[in-house]
This record gives structure tokens, sequence and C-alpha cells, in this order.
């Protein structure tokens, strides 16, 4: 149905809207790239289980942690301890609101969400959207037990208004507003105001509320009745089977193809998720292809993370356990883990900035990336990317093998550098670079990026799936 929609567009963009379409979480990212790989023939394994043990030379292997992060590799067919792992590291999270833990609020009549920010988003651009659900939701089932079910409400239920320009004469000289007070959005009509009797005012709740017994396992108290009712019908169970959740707004508005020949894609959450959706093709797509699975050389892996929006600091982020247990799990012994380390390359592949023609000045003037002009190397001498000289020409050789182009960008001195996993993951000793594809409105609720550039970086990754450990066999620095 895609292709019929864009006849002459990139196949591998129109791919991307199907994937990002469906993952309007972290958990329905991590799902989908599970379904995936699992059509290319890998296998699930589980980080509770002694899975070193059962892991065979020219298998392909994943697992998920917490829904929200993922790991897959290959191993060659001569595969033995002490191989380098080529990782693509990518993160599946982007700037949201979540829906607090009481969220239950009244105000003029009207239901409200308490919602928390979620990372660095541009937030006034989720004004007067079309918002609902997803996330998570831990759920009972017969005899006892409890399951995390994912969730998606595919119709549009909340929204955050605007105040009209008559009430607020200034509103396009000050896009500033509170993010407490002015950014809550809105459910519904209270039902007693539909009723035409008094509403009540109280922002949380009301006596009958503080009155009902308190069981700590009960969240029933915490959110709007029409809320739990609403979510408990898509999962085709009673409210009280709901037990807790995690759920983020998201806009409703399907990802497209645009631009007068489509050569934009006009989407949500592009950073990440064009970068994370490459990497799961390439590997995915690296497995079928003549050269799998390889003879010798690196373990080709991909490690999708979460939470790097917000500093990576959690069991799914990249400075989680996640890549060094990967690391000792292959490799156990420490002479066997250093020659992994120093055998091993990772490309942090995050978006990045093109070049904006309505503020040209903000790029340094020999650094203007363009979408749809290739893959991106981001540099910085501060670290806040973690590439150097080595891992520059690595890149460019590997990009030169599949016909691709690259482009440079390094951020103007008076411009604090944003950063990405790169340099936490280099921590480790693995030689890093950091790549992206350049893209427009990053942290909007609506980005542009190249529909072109998605190929460009599925042929990056699957030149260095490819051909790495045949290039570094070339190249002596040490």
């Amino acid at each position: 149905m895609t292709m019929m929609l864009y006849p002459a567009s990139p196949e591998a963009a129109t791919r991307f809207l199907k994937f990002v379409n469906a993952s309007p979480t972290p958990f329905h990212a991590v799902h989908n790239a599970s379904i995936r790989l699992e059509k290319a023939g890998f296998q699930k394994i589980r980080e509770k289980d002694e899975w070193e043990k059962s892991i065979q030379p020219g298998g392909k292997y994943y697992f998920t942690r917490n829904q929200s992060a993922l790991i897959a590799f290959t191993l060659p067919q001569k595969w033995k301890q002490g191989a380098g792992l080529s990782i693509v590291a990518t993160h599946v999270d982007s700037p949201n609101l979540k829906i607090r833990p009481i969220s239950k609020r009244t105000k003029s009549a009207y239901l409200q969400v308490g919602v928390e920010t979620y990372g660095g988003g541009i937030w006034h651009s989720w004004l007067d959207r079309d918002l609902s659900v997803a996330g998570r939701v831990v759920i009972s089932e017969n005899g006892g037990n409890f399951i995390s079910k994912l969730i998606k409400v595919d119709r549009p239920i909340l929204r955050i208004p605007t105040l009209a320009i008559h009430l607020d004469r200034n509103v396009n000289d000050n896009l500033k507003f509170n993010q407490e007070t002015e950014f809550v959005p809105i459910l519904g009509l209270l039902e007693s105001q539909l009723n035409s009797t008094p509403a009540k005012s109280d922002s949380v709740s009301d006596k009958e509320d503080k009155s009902a017994i308190n069981i700590a396992s009960s969240i029933q108290e915490n959110h709007h009745p029409a809320l739990l009712s609403l979510l408990a019908g898509e999962l085709s169970i009673a409210p009280d089977e709901i037990h807790d959740f995690e759920l983020s707004l998201y806009d409703t508005q399907p990802a497209t193809l645009g631009g007068i020949n489509n050569e934009f894609i006009f989407s949500p959450r592009m950073d990440n998720l064009v970068s994370s959706f490459c990497a799961v093709e390439a590997m995915a797509e690296s497995t079928s292809a003549q050269y799998f699975p390889s003879l010798e050389g690196n373990v080709n892996c991909i490690a999708l993370f979460n939470h790097e929006e917000i500093g990576s600091v959690s069991i799914s982020g990249a400075e989680s356990s996640l890549i060094p247990s990967l690391l000792n799990r292959l490799s156990p012994t420490p002479a066997s883990l250093a020659q992994s380390i120093t055998r091993s390359f990772l490309i942090s592949a995050d978006m990045g900035h093109a070049l904006h023609p309505n503020y040209t000045s903000k790029h340094e003037e020999n650094h203007k990336p363009v979408m749809n002009g290739g893959i991106v190397i981001k540099t910085n001498a501060k670290q806040r990317y973690a590439t150097d000289a080595i891992s520059t020409f690595i890149v460019k050789q590997l990009v030169e093998r599949k016909g691709g182009r690259v482009q440079e960008f390094e951020v103007r001195n008076d411009i604090p550098c944003g950063s990405t996993v790169g340099p936490m993951l280099s921590k480790i000793g693995i030689r890093t670079v950091d790549v992206g594809n350049a893209m427009l409105s990053m942290h909007s609720i609506r980005e542009t990026a190249g529909s072109n550039d998605v190929q460009s970086a599925i042929d990056l990754f699957a030149a260095f799936f490819e051909g790495f450990s045949a290039l570094d066999a070339t190249l002596t620095v040490d």
C-alpha cells in the first residue's frame, strides 16, 4: 500500500514510514525490530539464561532488556573468544510527554491528564495536535500471574489547546509558556457538566475519592475512570485488571513523504528511529547476503538503547551493562576480553543538523550538511562526539565501497554541542565514530529529513558488517 502511494520514492524510505508509524514508543520500536529480526532468522535468547553454552558459530541471536533496549548479533563461522564486535549503536527514545503516576486532574468542567516532559522537546510544537497514548500496561492474568502488554490507542483522545489570539495579543511575540500550568492536555468534559450539574473544580480528587479504600497495588484512584476504561477496552480486560502503566502521548498524524519530488520525510521521532530502523534493516539484510556467515572476523552487532535523550542512565541506556556484559559473555577471560575490545569498532548513529535556509548563520562556515547529501560525520574537539581521524578514515572507506557520499559537521565555537551514545561507549575502550543523517526541526513533534538518506545509512551499516574486519587488517596505528 505504501509503495502505491509513493511509486517514485526511495523504497527504504517508504519502509521506514511503516516502522515509525507503528512505533510511537521505545517499547513498540523494540517490539517491531524484534519481529523484523525473527523474520530474518534471528533466535531470541534471554539474559537470565546461560546462553553462552548454546550459541553456535554462524548463528544469529538477539535479546531485549526491559522491553525498551535490544541487542542483536551474528557470529562468524570460525568464531572464537577474543573476536571483536562491529557495533552500530542507536537509541529508540525521543522527547515526548509522559502520563504522571497520578494523572487525574479536573478544572473548569474539563477532564485533564497530568503529564511530565521527557527530554528536550520543542514543546510549543505539541500545541493543537491530535494526540493519543501508547506504551505498556501491567495487567493480571488467570492464576495470579502478571504480564506487561503493549498498547497503542489509534484515535486522538487528547489535545493541548492554545489560547486564542484575541485573549493574548502578544502570543506571536512570546512562544514561552509554563510547562506545569499551561501545558496540561484535555481528555474531555466532566460527565457532571454534560448532565447540567455543577462541576467540581478541585484539581485532583474530591471527598468521595479521598474516602476510598487505599490499596497499595491499585492505581484506580490515580487516573480518570474514563481513561482506565479506554485502556481496558483496548486490551479486552476489566479496568481493575490494570495494575500499572508507562504511557506516552504521541501525534496521531501518520508520517509521510513530502516535498515536490517526495525528497523529504515529514515524521515524528526521526531522531532517532531513522538510525534504529537502518541498523535493523542492515543487520537483517546482511544475514541473507552472499558474504554471510563470514568465515572469520568480527561479531556483527546492533544495539538499540533507551533514554539517550535524558542522559542514558538507566538499565536500558547506553551507560548500562548491556555492551560490557555482551563483551564479557562472548570473551570471558581477561585476555580474550582485552583482545575483543581492541578489535572492536562502534558506529554511534544519531541524527544530525541540516543547514536551515532561514538560519544559515547557525552553522560553521565550512560545515553545512544538507539533506539527501549523504552520511554526516560528526566531530567535536571537546569529545562531545567520539570521532577522531582514524574512525573518520574508516567510515569514509566504508561509504566509498557503496558509492556513497560523506559530509562533515562541527559546531560553531559560540554554540554548545550536543552529544550521543558514542562518547559514553568509547569509555569501554572501543574505537568509535559518530555519524548521522541530516535533518531539520530536530526534537519537534514533526521533523523533516531526506528520503534518500535512509538508504545511505543502510548502505554504510551493510558495508561495515561486510568489510570492516578486512579493512582494519590493512590499518596500522599502534
